[in-house]
């Protein structure tokens, strides 16, 4: 037999208009995040595709001779990735001087935080021994020498 004064399992302690009111009102806050959501959208920009300090790069940099402040302005690297590459060239230079340590940009994975992902992004801004600068400027070719 029910006690009295408690509401049955399937009343869950509301009446029905209280229940009509709770739902109307859910009803008409889920409406109002929808339309300010569709209203106010705010898309996250693409991301450029240079960096913010890319004209200050001159040309491309060769990471076995630039200091940290020229390789952080390299797009994607950063401060802290700068100053890595250079703490592992001098690390490898006191062990044999006459070393090159960054042969091809695949060598750049020996340095901590630098994967493969990494190393494609920093590869346009970057030169290596043996490697003709692509995005350097070449001489202006004379088209009719014999004038």
């Amino acid at each position: 037999m029910p006690e009295q004064g408690k509401p049955q399992s399937g009343e869950l302690g509301w009446t029905l208009p209280q229940r009509r009111a709770l739902l109307f009102l859910l009803s008409l806050f889920f409406l109002f995040l929808i339309i300010k959501l569709t209203l106010s959208r705010q898309f996250v920009p693409a991301h450029p595709g240079q960096g913010s300090r890319a004209a200050e790069l001159a040309s491309r940099l060769n990471p076995n001779t630039a200091d940290w402040q020229a390789l952080a302005a390299v797009p994607n690297l950063g401060e802290k990735r700068a100053k890595d590459i250079v703490s592992h060239r001098e690390r490898m230079r006191n062990s044999d001087p006459s070393t090159v340590v960054f042969k091809t940009v695949y060598d750049l994975r020996l340095v901590r935080g630098i994967g493969p992902a990494m190393v494609e992004k920093l590869r346009p801004y970057l030169i290596f021994p043996g490697e003709n600068p692509a995005s350097l400027p070449t001489a202006p070719q004379d088209p009719d020498p014999a004038q």
